[in-house]
This record gives structure tokens, C-alpha cells and sequence, in this order.
């Protein structure tokens, strides 16, 4: 398996590439209005150059309200003249975050997303379809130029509309999709509906990512497409997909650390953890030119495998993103993950492919319930096994989150679809 010098250096090397490529970010974030002034109240001058992690660990985090109080130029760190694009993500307080890009930035993305699509063994001969949004979310564009640059032919589908992502995958013989994995499960249940047969389609690989998802349901993915799924990770300020990415052996997402410094920290107490621990990822960005980002905290929890992959890349792996540190729900005092609660139906026989999480009051305590759809295959008019399904699914769940949900099942079709990202948590309380 090929893939660049820099995807393979030692450990001294690469971190000594990071060491130097730190020296720019900060020289960047120097020329931002926000980032002089919370350097200054650190007591770090423009002079300071890290040369241990001990000396790293000085540099103040930031936080996704530290871009929104910096809203709309706080973060700029090159002249207007010179930026071409930006991206903006919306967030409960209607102040958008926005990242600027230069040409150089925008080169740099599309470099990350080639190789990681090269990781995960795409090749030019591959046709793409991207079923992504395209727009100010970043999921489109990024997956977009990287398979460009890796020279696949691209089909800009964007979300939405089925009937037509099946005519155009059968009709220019597409062989990798890009997709939440929501939609490739409702895509599946779109086949059924529709009695198109799976020897129609080429496909063979699917990127999924967008929002977080169990390994139990990419396993069900790939055995419903008969396709291989391959995980990625982005987020809007670190530029979006492309982050880190599985390769073939699809044994974690190797994070592109020339592009980026990870860390694992404890959300509450902010020290970093050993590797193989979970907690927060941390990343600073290490080649943007536009907008440079200082340990930024993305609320994700993960953690990093250490360990050598079998393909011979040395950046070091995270592991599948588990949730965020502040999607956490706690219920009558109990942590619950939505995470948990997608791996036990996704292996449960009898279950569809679309759910949704509904947190509610009921007097002075929380009520759980969990929606679940029949799959098609298992629907029945017979109460007694449908009252047995949902007693079997209630004791999986009691016996992973420690809590007692009120459970629905419905007939297929009748929650929500969702062909972006799915909302699949609703809290009322």
C-alpha cells in the first residue's frame, strides 16, 4: 500500500514537524484581534515558542463561545483581499461560528480528504456521489475537492431527493457514496419500498459521517448495501471531514497529526489523559492560515489507540466518537449516553433503521422514551409478539443504561427521515 513520506514519519519526526508548524499557527494567531488578547492574559508574548508539551500545555484552550464572541472578524488573521471562502455553522444562540479560508487553506483541506480517501482505498477509476448538504456546512465542499484532487469523477448530488440519488448511482455506475448514516439506512429501506434490487447499483464503499453512529450500525450498513463503511471525522472548525479518517483496516481513524496536535483531556478537571483513556479531543490546528484555532476544545469524546496500524501510517488513531461531552444526558441522575441507546437496537433482530430519544417531565421526575420503527421484515398484526419485542427491547436497554425507558415501536415509515443530519434527541425538560 502507497501513501506520502509524511503519512509515515518517525514519532521524533512528526513531532518535531508539529514543533515547527506550532511556530506559525501562533505567529497567525498573533495577527487576530482574539487571540492577542487571551495570549497577552496568559502571559504569553509573541516571542513564546513551545518546545516541550510541558511548554504547550501554557497556550489557553479555547471554546465554541470564544468564536462567537469573536463573531464576525475576531478570529481573522489575514487581510480580506486574501480570504475566498467562508463556513459557518448555526448553534442555539443564533450567533453563527465562522471560519475564514485562503487558497493555501482551501489546498491544504482538499490534500487531508485526499489521503484520506486514498487511506480507506479510493482511486481515480472510482465514481463518487456526495449525498451530503452542500453550503455554508462544511460536510459537502470538503468531501467535494478531495475526491476531485484524488482525480475521482464527482457527482454533486447533495441531500435529499432518493429517487434521484438511485437513478444517478445506477446510471453513471457510482462506486462510493458520501452520506450521514441515517440516510444510507433510509436509503436501504427506500430499496425495499421501491423493489430496487442491490445488483442494480456498483456501489462498494460508503464514507459515512456528520453525526455520531455505533459500530453495531455501520455493521448493519454494510450487511444490508453489502457495501464496505468507512467512518470519517470533521467538525466545521477544524475544517470539517477530514480530520481523522479509518483506513481499509477500519481499526480507528488515523488523525492527520501534521495538520493538527490532538489531545485527550478530562472535560471536568481539563488535565490531559494517558493514552487508551477517554475524554475530550483537543486539537490546534497547525497549516490554516485564515483563521488559527489554540487547542480548541470540540466537546467530542473519544480516545486515542496508540498502538501500530496495520497499514504502516504512524499519525495516531482516535476511536469511534462515543458522544459529546455535552450531549450527555442525565436522566433521574444517570449519565445516559444517545450512543448506548443506538447500540442495543442496532443489534436488536426485529428493529428498523430509524429512532428517536424523547426526554421528558413527568411530575418531579424524567421520563425516558425511546421510538423505535419495525423492521419490514418483522412487522406483525400479532399483538403478543410485538408486546415481546418491546419487552425484550426494554431489558436490553435497562441493562445498558441502568434505566427503565418507556418504549414504542411503530411501523416502518412512520418517524421522522432525516437527509442531513439526523435529530434524534428531543428533551423537552
Amino acid at each position: 500500500m502507497s501513501f506520502s513520506k509524511v503519512e509515515a514519519l518517525a514519532r521524533g519526526e512528526l513531532e518535531s514537524l508539529q514543533f515547527d508548524r506550532l511556530g506559525f499557527t501562533l505567529e497567525q494567531a498573533f495577527k487576530t484581534p482574539f487571540y492577542r488578547g487571551r495570549l497577552k492574559e496568559a502571559g504569553i508574548g509573541e516571542d513564546f515558542r513551545p518546545g516541550s508539551w510541558e511548554e504547550f500545555q501554557r497556550l489557553p484552550f479555547t471554546v465554541k463561545d470564544d468564536l462567537r464572541a469573536a463573531y464576525p472578524v475576531g478570529l481573522l488573521a489575514e487581510p480580506h483581499e486574501k480570504i475566498v471562502r467562508l463556513h459557518a455553522s448555526s448553534g442555539t444562540t443564533g450567533i453563527p461560528t465562522v471560519i475564514y479560508h485562503t487558497k493555501d487553506d482551501l489546498s491544504s483541506w482538499a490534500g487531508l480528504v485526499r489521503r484520506s480517501l486514498c487511506a480507506a482505498g479510493a482511486g481515480e477509476s472510482d465514481v463518487f456521489q456526495n449525498m451530503m448538504t452542500y453550503g455554508l456546512f462544511t460536510g459537502g465542499f470538503g468531501l467535494h475537492y478531495g475526491a476531485e484532487e484524488l482525480g475521482m469523477l464527482v457527482i454533486p448530488t447533495g441531500a435529499g431527493n432518493t429517487m434521484r440519488q438511485f437513478r444517478m448511482m445506477r446510471d453513471f455506475k457510482t462506486t462510493i457514496v458520501h452520506a450521514t448514516p441515517s440516510y444510507l439506512l433510509h436509503i436501504h429501506e427506500k430499496m425495499r419500498e421501491e423493489g430496487i434490487g442491490r445488483e442494480e447499483l456498483f456501489l462498494r464503499k460508503a464514507i459515512v459521517g456528520g453525526e455520531p453512529h455505533s459500530e453495531d450500525t455501520r455493521r448493519k450498513i454494510e450487511e444490508l448495501l453489502k457495501i464496505d463503511v468507512y467512518n470519517c471525522y470533521g467538525l466545521s472548525e477544524l475544517n470539517g471531514p477530514g480530520v481523522a479518517f479509518e483506513c481499509v483496516h477500519k481499526a480507528g481513524m488515523h488523525l492527520w497529526e501534521d495538520a493538527y496536535i490532538m489531545e485527550i483531556i478530562d472535560p471536568d478537571t481539563l488535565l490531559p489523559l494517558p493514552d487508551g483513556e477517554t475524554g475530550e479531543l483537543v486539537c490546534t490546528t497547525l497549516q490554516r492560515n485564515a483563521t488559527p484555532l489554540i487547542r480548541y476544545r470540540t466537546r467530542d469524546l473519544t480516545r486515542i489507540i496508540a498502538e501500530p496500524c496495520a497499514c504502516g501510517r504512524t499519525h495516531r488513531r482516535i476511536a469511534r466518537i462515543m458522544g459529546r461531552s455535552d450531549d450527555m444526558l442525565i436522566i433521574n441522575g444517570v449519565n445516559v449516553f444517545p450512543s448506548q441507546i443506538e447500540e442495543v437496537l442496532m443489534r436488536s433482530r426485529g428493529i428498523g433503521s430509524n429512532y428517536q430519544i424523547i426526554v421528558e417531565k413527568a411530575g418531579a421526575l424524567d421520563k425516558l422514551t425511546v421510538k423505535t420503527e419495525i423492521a419490514s421484515s418483522a412487522f406483525s398484526d400479532d399483538t403478543r409478539s410485538m408486546n415481546a419485542l418491546t419487552r425484550y427491547i426494554k431489558e436490553a436497554l435497562k441493562a445498558s443504561i441502568s434505566i427503565n425507558p418507556a418504549v414504542e415501536l411503530h411501523e416502518p415509515g412512520i418517524l421522522p427521515v432525516w437527509e442531513g443530519k439526523a435529530t434524534r434527541v428531543i428533551d423537552t425538560r
